[in-house]
């Protein structure tokens, strides 16, 4: 599955000469020119890791990585030209994952930024994911709730690994099966909808007020990280 990261930096050429590069090696980047439209794309849309710029105009870098960390998990590198360690610091406590002074190579942050994507999500590449309760091995395409095997069809499976990939963060239903490997399904409010109920019922969720699978409303779904 190629990632798909949000780039948020005021320097669109910067992002032309990131994209250009990352493209050809499996990385999809999406701009956002300021420190609002990063935060209503990651609102709007399901990213792998973010790229944030410190010093933007408006918005500053540091001030949108604490909005980010107030709803999401997602891995976050900062760029800055600011070489003094205060700096770096401060972004690490706000909850940036990593921090890459300018100027870098394109070779560089590709690799730092796998090297988070390592650390934050250990299970992505792996045969087997466990979130809680659910354990799901990926290449026998098999789950299980505790001891008991959940019988689930192959797109009810595909739903549930892009979603368990990703614990606590949520993934808006106009993509979620793309997410899943599924763009090939027409997507719809009520296909999303019909599937995620059907897999909340065969993983034992309750329907009225479901703990492991949950609807962020007018959005899509997350899974729950400490699944029950």
């Amino acid at each position: 599955m190629a990632l798909r990261v949000l780039c948020i930096d005021d320097d669109l050429r910067l992002y032309e000469l990131l994209a250009a590069y990352f493209e050809p090696n499996g990385v999809t980047l999406v701009h956002a020119a300021d420190g609002s439209k990063g935060l209503a794309a990651l609102a709007a849309d399901v990213f792998d890791a973010v790229l944030l710029d410190v010093m933007m105009p408006g918005m500053d870098g540091l001030e949108v990585c604490r909005r980010i960390r107030l709803s999401s998990q997602v891995p976050v590198i900062m760029l800055t030209a600011r070489g003094d360690e205060a700096d770096r610091v401060v972004g690490l406590e706000l909850g940036a994952d990593d921090y890459v002074p300018k100027p870098f190579s394109p070779r560089e942050l590709l690799a730092r930024l796998r090297a988070v994507l390592r650390r934050a999500q250990p299970a992505a590449g792996s045969n087997e994911i466990v979130v809680g309760r659910v354990a799901i091995d990926v290449g026998a395409r098999r789950v299980r709730v505790g001891a008991d095997p959940a019988d689930l069809t192959a797109l009810e499976f595909d739903i549930l690994v892009a979603l368990a990939r990703r614990p606590g963060r949520v993934v808006p239903r106009e993509t979620l099966l793309v997410e899943a490997g599924r763009s090939d399904v027409t997507v719809s409010d009520r296909t999303v909808d019909v599937h995620v109920s059907h897999l909340r019922r065969k993983l034992g969720d309750d329907p009225k007020t479901p703990r492991l699978i949950k609807t962020v409303r007018g959005v899509g779904y997350v899974m729950a990280p400490e699944a029950a």
